[in-house]
């Protein structure tokens, strides 16, 4: 039985990574705007009904790892240390999301073609910003439960926008510019550091 659970699994993500690479290779020949769930389907051979037990919508291709980096951040905030320094902990969780982007194996050109629609596409942009501050007021609340005496609602979202936003702008900045992952990784690892000092000035809240 095992066994037979692992090739399912195997096997639903060995779908998923084919959805993920053919429609980068259409959005690229074809236009993302051009291009439909029923035209990736049929390219992928799977039915219309399979690519959405994957992707709830067609933006959510080019943002198929967010979860998985969600998660990892949550999970670094929950299995903190004992009596962990807040800047600590978020420096980890940022580390452990920069370091997973850099080591995901995405179809070829796909974080470029990203960063590009995330500028160009409204539809692309209105999905990351929802995906985005889904993801930060889940974060921002785990961060709450775990540092009540230091943060609130309003300065943990501050906080956690703050250094989402130059980290998520630095790698956008950095692909545009043509860089590889790697650089691309430094970029956000270095506008992670920039962010993290501002919160030397973070005092309890009155």
């Amino acid at each position: 039985m095992p066994e037979e659970s692992g090739r399912r699994e195997r096997k639903k993500q060995q779908t998923r990574q084919t959805l993920i690479a053919t429609a980068a290779r259409l959005f690229e020949e074809h236009g993302y705007e051009a291009t439909g769930v029923a035209a990736i389907a049929e390219a992928a051979d799977v039915s219309k009904r399979t690519f959405f037990l994957h992707f709830p919508t067609k933006e959510d291709v080019l943002l198929s790892d967010g979860r998985a980096r969600l998660d990892l951040a949550l999970r670094v905030i929950e299995d903190r240390a004992p009596g962990a320094p807040l800047r600590e902990v978020l420096a980890a969780s940022l580390a452990a999301m920069i370091d997973d982007t850099a080591a995901r194996d995405l179809p070829s050109g796909m974080a470029a073609l990203r960063a590009r629609l995330i500028a160009e596409s409204p539809a692309v942009q209105a999905r990351v910003l929802h995906t985005a501050f889904a993801g930060q007021a889940r974060i921002a609340d785990a961060l709450v439960d775990a540092y009540p005496d230091v943060l609130d609602r309003t300065s943990a979202a501050a906080v956690l926008g703050a250094l989402v936003g130059a980290v998520s702008a630095a790698a956008i900045a950095s692909l545009s510019a043509g860089d590889g992952q790697a650089e691309t990784a430094d970029a956000m690892r270095r506008a992670a550091a920039i962010a993290l000092g501002a919160l030397d000035t973070l005092d309890p809240p009155a």
